[in-house]
């Protein structure tokens, strides 16, 4: 799975920060450009709720070997798409995949780590996203100066190598479970609306994952994917680090504090004048957000039954991809009316909402802690 995890965001992050850069190639301004990852994320956020119980139904291997291939045939057709309004509707479709193999992706994983070490499992399954982003981007950008066609057409091998990879994982550790799905209903609002705490954090990574390469060749910061790196890097030694404290400690204990570094991050960002400003901030945004994720997600996993986990991580995808449609589309927007800075700013405002609304939320929702992990 880790495997399998690692290409999965090899090819997302190569085509993610380079996508911006085709747009505007074809006449788009930066709003549209920041409409590709917008349009992904919002079809990945509206169908995750769905997609994210046909897994608990079917299985999520098959899920994750379907979806590969077809992930496949939207990397070919991106390289002979040149009218940006046709590029756009087809990466929203794109996204209504993405959302079931990104749902599928975390049911799988929550059925083979033992519940005592949850966290930590996801935290060190959550690194092969982290190392893709270290590396894609780099490679996305020297496969792209080779041409558009040729990065469309890594992709392409990269989704045929997800598929295969899965093909070759053991069937689930349990039977799909049909009836328990249907009893419980398909979506599980409960989690949605808690999980708005890390869409409000995920609205700057939507606009750091499309802008932080512009904003960088603005500031002569070389190289451009310098931000995307370095956080990275951060995510991978905090859960290295501590990633084995972090059921110890307590899901809830680690998760507090990690709402409020990404803002920090963000608003480093809007006040950087070189590389040395411009990684600092990098590396605040990825301590908080490296350990806000597994820590979230296993808090989460404490309050659903095994057989609803896939609508569970259907139900944070949704609130998460809505955070990194939202800023991509809006951070764009604001970068062409008041700059890089100004945009970054606001983002790092939006993410201080994190910590009061989970607060809020967690107690109006009816969440009870556990006290031996938790408290």
């Amino acid at each position: 799975m880790c495997a399998y995890s690692f290409t999965v965001f090899v090819s997302v992050f190569q085509l993610l920060p380079t996508a911006p850069y085709h747009i505007i190639d074809l006449g788009g301004s930066t709003a549209s450009a920041g409409l590709f990852l917008g349009s992904l994320t919002y079809s990945s956020a509206l169908s995750a709720p769905l997609t994210g119980t046909v897994g608990d139904r079917v299985g999520q291997r098959r899920v994750l070997i379907t979806v590969s291939l077809i992930l496949a045939l939207f990397s070919a057709s991106y390289a002979f798409i040149t009218d940006i309004a046709l590029l756009l509707a087809v990466v929203f479709v794109h996204g209504l995949f993405w959302s079931a193999l990104l749902s599928a992706s975390g049911a799988y994983m929550t059925g083979a780590i033992p519940a005592a070490r949850r966290a930590e499992g996801i935290g060190y399954w959550g690194l092969t996203s982290a190392l893709s982003v270290a590396v894609a981007p780099t490679i996305g950008f020297w496969v792209y100066h080779r041409g558009w066609s040729a990065l469309c057409l890594d992709l392409v091998i990269l989704n045929l190598l997800m598929a295969f990879i899965a093909w070759r994982l053991p069937e689930d550790s349990r039977e799909p479970a049909r009836a328990a799905t249907g009893r419980r209903g398909r979506v599980e609002w409960r989690v949605i609306a808690l999980s708005l705490a890390m869409a409000v954090i995920s609205f700057g990574y939507g606009g750091l994952t499309s802008f932080s390469a512009l904003f960088a060749d603005e500031l002569h910061v070389s190289p451009r994917s310098l931000f995307l790196t370095l956080m990275a890097a951060a995510i991978l030694i905090m859960r290295l680090s501590l990633g084995r404290m972090l059921d110890t400690i307590g899901h809830r204990r680690v998760l507090l504090p990690c709402f409020a570094a990404p803002a920090v991050g963000l608003l480093l960002l809007a006040a950087a004048s070189g590389p040395v400003s411009f990684g600092v901030a990098a590396v605040a945004f990825g301590i908080g957000f490296g350990l806000m994720y597994p820590a979230y997600t296993a808090y989460v996993m404490q309050h659903v039954p095994f057989e609803r986990r896939g609508a569970a991580f259907g139900a944070m995808l949704a609130a998460f991809d809505t955070g990194i449609g939202t800023g991509s589309s809006a951070v764009g927007w604001m970068i062409h009316h008041v700059g890089f800075r100004g945009a970054f700013a606001i983002a790092g405002g939006v993410a201080a909402l994190s910590l009061p609304y989970f607060l809020v939320a967690e107690r109006r929702l009816g969440f009870q802690l556990d006290a031996a992990t938790d408290e």
